[in-house]
């Protein structure tokens, strides 16, 4: 399938299924757009515009591109057979606090108490969570711990514990766990800032981008804004950092469509690495994003395109999660079509010892997998995870984005449509958008 599209005033040209990405003349853009129509047809809808003799000639470079295989006419996409290596879980999220200092107005985890009691887990919870990772991780050495919550500062004594216990598994069976924490920042301090950047090897950092639009939707518990307090003490986070990774982790509502003077504003402040996540809620809800929105969102996402790209230049360490692709070492096709890996090959493990497939199924009691002390026992809501790939999802067969976007979120297609299977629809069109906008700025960057 050859998908076409302009953006950032080139004229793109994806093959979905040699996974090429050209830039083109608007000749060659009109005659691609045809392609699948005979020469004939193709020169008289276009002989007003351009020569015959352009025409032909741009035609027969164009079939060249077919015989060298650099471009498909093949309208189905086909990816062939794909071998999926058996699972093994490789990263936990860890609910080191079911309880919040703030009361984001949006917030999934119900304010941080996940739909139940607000709890801390305990050092011996966290001690089972880490040996289950370790002893369910097989062959891989690599695996992943993030500190979450709620807001994990609350209970920072038991991250310490941890972090600490992790190192000593680290060498007792030769695994690297690499922690990272998510906050909200409001209880940063000189002490835990140290000790989050000798041990974390991320930190994820929420905040919604301008001050009047974050402290409408993150009040502190007392219903007065947090913007200030956190921004200031992210920012004496990073100050003394260095070049560990962190980010800033947004999340924009329909109060804020205009994205793109949030994520200019996160760079005006000295912010590097940036995601926008829009928020996925109840449709009836003030601030849900709705499908008539849509077309400011992806105003929003062109606008940002432009400017990112301007300040790319300028500064390339600069970076727009939504807009970074790697089109030469990215992730395997099986990775691609298969997806996040939760409930397979990533859990969240609640201060209870509840096992879940990820963190925004903590509260669905349908989805416990299991607990610490009987391991999963749930098998069928695993095998339903590792099914629901680009493969089994009808609505992803015919889009030109399913290799990027690997199917969408399965918490997002569960809550707004009853099944994993079936994509979040409001979502696929931002997240199309976004892919339109990385393939045009990597054709800039590399000069493809």
């Amino acid at each position: 399938m050859i998908y076409t599209f302009s953006t950032l005033g080139r004229n793109i040209v994806y093959d979905t299924q040699t996974e090429s990405i050209l830039a083109v003349d608007p000749l060659a853009f009109h005659i691609i757009e045809q392609i699948g129509d005979d020469k004939s047809t193709i020169v008289a809808s276009l002989k007003n515009e351009y020569s015959v003799e352009a025409i032909e000639e741009t035609y027969e470079e164009i079939m060249q591109l077919v015989e060298d295989g650099i471009l498909s006419l093949t309208e189905e996409i086909s990816i062939g057979e794909i071998t999926y290596p058996k699972p093994v879980i490789k990263a936990m999220c860890l609910h080191i606090s079911h309880d919040c200092d703030l009361r984001c107005k949006y917030c999934f985890a119900s304010q941080g108490d996940f739909h139940g009691d607000r709890l801390l887990m305990s050092e011996e919870t966290g001690r089972k969570a880490l040996e289950f990772l370790v002893e369910n991780s097989g062959n891989r050495r690599n695996l992943e711990v993030d500190f979450f919550g709620g807001e994990p500062l609350m209970n920072f004594d038991v991250v310490k514990t941890l972090t600490l216990y992790g190192q000593e598994l680290n060498e007792k069976y030769d695994k690297n766990i690499r922690f990272t924490i998510t906050t909200n920042g409001l209880l940063l301090d000189d002490e835990k800032i140290d000790f989050i950047n000798e041990h974390m090897v991320n930190v994820v950092m929420s905040l919604d981008g301008r001050e009047q639009v974050h402290d409408r939707m993150r009040p502190t518990v007392n219903g007065k804004g947090s913007y200030e307090i956190v921004k200031n003490n992210f920012k004496r986070l990073l100050e003394k950092r260095g070049d560990k990774d962190s980010y800033i982790r947004g999340t924009f509502t329909k109060y804020n469509l205009d994205i793109d003077k949030d994520v200019l504003h996160y760079f005006d402040e000295g912010f590097q690495s940036v995601s926008m996540e829009p928020v996925v809620t109840d449709e009836s809800l003030d601030y849900a994003i709705q499908k008539e929105d849509i077309p400011e969102v992806l105003d929003a996402y062109e606008r940002l395109a432009v400017a990112y790209k301007k300040r790319k230049d300028e500064n390339p360490d600069l970076q727009f999660f939504h807009f970074m692709v790697d089109l030469t070492d990215g992730p395997c096709l099986a990775k691609k079509r298969s997806g996040c890996g939760a409930g397979v090959e990533y859990v969240a493990i609640t201060p209870l010892g509840e096992i879940y497939p990820c963190h925004q199924f903590v509260g669905e009691e349908d989805f416990i997998l299991g607990t610490l002390d009987s391991g999963i026992v749930n098998t069928a809501i695993t095998e339903s995870f590792a099914k629901a790939r680009v493969d089994e999802k009808e609505a992803c067969q015919s889009c030109w984005n399913q290799n990027f976007c690997s199917g969408g979120c399965h918490a997002n297609a569960y809550y707004n449509n009853g099944s994993i299977l079936k994509p979040y629809t409001i979502g696929c069109e931002m997240q199309k958008k976004r892919t339109e906008c990385a393939l045009a700025i990597q054709i800039d960057d590399d000069e493809i």
